[in-house]
């Protein structure tokens, strides 16, 4: 008879403490579950990034057709986020993100038997179609499933799922590219989206309208930290951004406009549309430029890659818990205070690491950027649920994403033409180090129209507060 194996010694302590960390076996499996989510996404790019010189050679194409393939499922996503989102506000949730995740795979699949480069463009074109459900999807259920109070730090928990799947993609992808295929790369990452879209659909639980919202739960809103902040400081809401019609019968047209007169709102779609724009060319060249400007092979980017890829988690779980924490010290403006912050350093810490050419002085500068520029964003995802009301959290999520995933689509093509700019034929990476320092300049940006933005936010929150009296979810 043979027996199970053993669990390592201390595994199931480690596990029950990390359950216990994220709020207890229900909650750890719907983190868990839209971490994953995102993971998919970006899993994809991740091996786009990885298989560079093999597309180039079996494809015989340049830096800006690779661009290309990065660009077009972000381009065409974010115009289908505009009906996914008008969906996500009406229909079960769960049964639409796990349709969509099926969809995916197909398309990662039918990429993988690609013979030529429009037939891979194809493919990714259909990719993109449908990654546009996870956005809006995955704010309106967290926005549900989760109390208020713990906002910024529970998206920074499903965030991380992000850059594990960037790193995967980078890292696994890579290294099936090289030991089997291409090709292989893909259909690995398609059969892992089967298995996900399984889980959603069994596991994955579907709240109720505004579950976590104020009108829904006196008691959840009185505790919630941003809320009662403003609240004690007597800040008045402004009349303009208070609703005056049910939100669940406005159309598209009066929920945008709606949500672009909330200047904190737009200011957070700006700054993240930046923040992706970077962290989307970096994604697609960084294994390239790497390779070339500090000669590192395949063995050491596998080492490399996991260890900027800890930096980046670091700052996504940490970020999001010090805004929470400084808010609930009185801070109001904290959640934007803080990736003010974050893409300065980030951009401060990049540059000194693009400029030299020793790997040894440039990976901790590069680890330590990585953390600043991926924990901007988890307060910045909870800002833009504090100042929309639950009813509008998919519409205005579908807005943000269109252009979000715009800069996403533009960064690949225009870092890969640029680098042809600078360098013409000279795959030496000299074009990318330039066009990595030019990039630089909109994450400076940032940090300046982030400081505009908590003049703004504590007014935007109490008009979301008082639509939310106003306008209870049926």
């Amino acid at each position: 008879m043979i027996r199970a194996r053993a669990a390592p010694p201390g595994w199931g302590r480690a596990v029950d403490a990390v359950t216990r960390r994220l709020g207890g076996p229900r909650q750890a499996r719907i983190v868990l579950l839209l971490a994953c989510v995102l993971a998919l996404n970006t899993a994809d790019s991740g091996v786009i990034g990885a298989i560079v010189e093999q597309l180039r050679t079996s494809l015989h194409i340049d830096n800006t057709q690779v661009g290309v393939l990065t660009a077009a499922p972000a381009l065409v996503g974010a115009v289908a986020t505009v009906p996914v989102g008008m969906l996500t506000d009406r229909v079960p949730r769960v049964p639409l993100l796990a349709g969509s995740i099926l969809l995916w795979s197909a398309a990662m699949v039918v990429g993988g038997l690609a013979t030529s480069y429009d037939w891979l463009l194809t493919s990714r074109v259909a990719l993109g179609a449908v990654t546009a459900t996870a956005g809006p999807t995955v704010a309106s259920l967290t926005g549900d499933l989760f109390p208020n109070q713990e906002r910024a730090g529970i998206y920074g928990r499903i965030l991380a799922g992000e850059l594990i799947g960037a790193g995967f993609g980078l890292v696994v992808g890579g290294n099936v590219a090289a030991a089997l295929s291409w090709r292989v790369s893909f259909w690995f990452v398609a059969a892992l989206g089967v298995a996900l879209a399984a889980a959603v659909w069994r596991l994955l639980p579907e709240p109720g309208r505004g579950a976590q919202g104020p009108a829904r739960s006196a008691a959840r809103a009185g505790a919630e930290a941003a809320q009662r902040a403003v609240e004690e400081s007597d800040v008045r809401p402004r009349p303009e951004n208070v609703l005056t019609s049910d939100p669940s019968r406005m159309t598209l047209l009066q929920a945008a406009r709606h949500v672009l007169r909330i200047r904190t709102n737009v200011i957070i779609i700006v700054a993240s549309s930046i923040g992706y724009f970077f962290f989307a060319g970096l994604r697609t060249f960084a294994i390239v430029f790497v390779q070339h400007r500090y000669g590192i092979g395949r063995a050491g980017l596998s080492l490399l890659v996991p260890v900027i890829g800890l930096g980046a988690l670091a700052g996504v779980l940490t970020a999001g818990r010090l805004a929470d924490r400084l808010v609930r010290r009185g801070r109001i403006a904290a959640r934007v205070l803080v990736p003010s912050v974050a893409y300065t350093a980030s951009a401060l810490l990049f540059l000194p690491g693009l400029l030299t050419t020793s790997a040894w002085v440039a990976m901790p500068l590069f680890f330590l950027a990585a953390a600043a520029l991926a924990g901007a964003n988890p307060p910045l995802d909870a800002v833009r649920l504090d100042v929309v009301h639950f009813g509008l959290w998919g519409r205005a999520e579908s807005i943000r994403t269109i252009l979000r995933m715009a800069g996403e689509a533009v960064a690949p093509v225009l870092f890969g033409w640029l680098s042809g700019v600078f360098a013409p034929g000279d795959h030496s990476g000299t074009g990318l180090d330039r066009v990595f320092l030019l990039a630089l300049i909109p994450l400076l940006v940032n940090g300046l129209i982030l400081l505009r933005a908590r003049r703004d936010y504590p007014a935007d929150v109490a008009s979301a507060m008082e639509s939310e009296r106003r306008f209870a979810a049926g």
